[in-house]
């Protein structure tokens, strides 16, 4: 039988009751033969719970202090749930992340996997025993316990997934799997079977909280088979129906081309727009003004630059929400004065919808019909950005969930 890696929320683990599902959930894998390898979060809550502690003794607490203590939350759980298999008659045995190990760089708290080392955990495989490993965490060259960031488990798994070479890497969480869109704003929203790690790799970029977006670039790079299903189902349910259960993110070549020419439609809230207008016209303007947002680690997403009027040009970015402030005073205090620009505007009351498909590559018109979707709707479009399988459109914040709602029905979304 094939080697599957299991990896379970913090909302799958967050009681005792709860644990002893997921153990139950193991257990019928291992027992059909599997080889079984479980990346279990922390209990719900309990990371919030660690670092507040911590922050409540220092504003600015060292972030390798912080790790060595966020560290334990999953520690916890690993531990918690190696028990639990035992009671249920499973020989399983726990290791944190130092132990494996998982080898990262030394990035505190945003750490990033560079190595993991399989010997110890195929030794135990191949003695019939599951394995569990914490996630979210690893060690770097100096043997400092290190953390991969929020939503590093599910970058966990994949990795020891890619390094076991595992059949499979099955994410359960709260949701059943990947919809069209989400559920909460549009009602008749449909759970994919399959999408490709491109399709979902946008969807995680662009506000789908589904995965975590460092993980689909893991799976993606190392082609790793990975299934997205709900831990919320009765853990006895018939192997067979599990297996084929949830949303599958694959490769394009699986079959996949003749899907829907749209797979789906993805929206980020918090969103805000920045003009730096009447700034001059020439070769190195645009450093000239993001340089000093990229110093300060703010992201920046659309961009747009006008069409030059008597050597003088308009520049427009969006950033997230919550870096909307700084990067406003940044650009006044310090681009305003050194590029010579007229003024810094801004709107932090902006949304970006988006429609994603892999079929655009081979299908034309999907522009066109989507602005003409939003014009029927009164929704007027503020900046426009396009990949090969994804078109971007920035809108009034008001109008979002309209703008989503008319595009998934104008793409017939809710057929299957």
């Amino acid at each position: 039988m094939a080697l599957i890696v299991h990896k379970y929320g913090g909302t799958s683990m967050g009681s005792v009751e709860r644990i002893k599902n997921v153990a139950a959930r193991v257990a019928k894998w291992h027992r059909a033969g599997h080889k079984m390898v479980v990346v279990p979060s922390a209990m719900s809550g309990e990371t919030n719970r660690l670092l507040g502690l911590a922050k409540e003794i220092a504003a600015q607490p060292s972030p390798r202090e912080l790790d060595l203590i966020a560290a334990t939350g999953e520690q916890v759980s690993v531990g918690l749930l190696a028990i639990a298999l035992q009671e249920a008659g499973v020989d399983a045995v726990s290791y944190a992340g130092w132990q494996v190990p998982i080898a990262t760089d030394s990035a505190f708290t945003k750490a990033r996997i560079s190595s993991i080392d399989d010997k110890r955990v195929m030794a135990d495989l191949d003695a019939g025993k599951v394995v569990v490993i914490t996630g979210f965490q690893g060690v770097d060259p100096d043997g400092h316990i290190t953390t991969l960031g929020r939503g590093g488990s599910d970058t966990s798994a994949v990795a020891v997934a890619a390094a076991l070479k595992a059949e499979e890497c099955l994410i359960f969480t709260d949701v059943d799997g990947v919809y069209t869109t989400d559920p909460r704003v549009v009602d008749d929203a449909r759970r994919l079977d399959k999408i490709t790690f491109e399709e979902m790799l946008e969807m995680a970029s662009l506000g789908s909280k589904v995965l975590q977006i460092r993980s689909v670039e893991f799976a993606g790079k190392y082609r790793v088979k990975t299934r997205v299903l709900s831990s919320l189902t009765d853990p006895l349910i018939p192997l067979d129906v599990e297996m084929h259960s949830g949303t599958l993110i694959t490769f394009e070549e699986d079959d996949t081309m003749e899907q829907a020419v749209i797979s789906g439609i993805a929206f980020q809230r918090d969103e805000a727009r920045i003009i730096v207008a009447d700034v001059p016209d020439k070769p190195g303007i645009a450093y000239q003004i993001l340089g000093p947002i990229a110093d300060a680690n703010i992201d920046v997403d659309m961009i747009i630059q006008n069409q030059s009027v008597d050597g003088l040009t308009d520049f427009t970015f969006t950033v997230g929400r919550g870096d909307f402030q700084r990067a406003t005073e940044i650009l006044t205090q310090h681009v305003k004065g050194h590029v010579g620009a007229g003024k810094v505007l801004g709107d932090a009351k902006v949304s970006k919808v988006s429609v994603v498909g892999v079929g655009m590559r081979s299908h034309v018109g999907i522009a066109s019909k989507m602005f003409r979707t939003l014009s029927e709707e009164g929704i007027n479009i503020q900046m426009i950005s396009t990949s090969e399988i994804k078109i971007s459109v920035l809108i009034d914040e008001k109008y979002m969930e309209l703008a989503v709602r008319a595009l998934h029905k104008a793409f017939e979304l809710e057929q299957a």
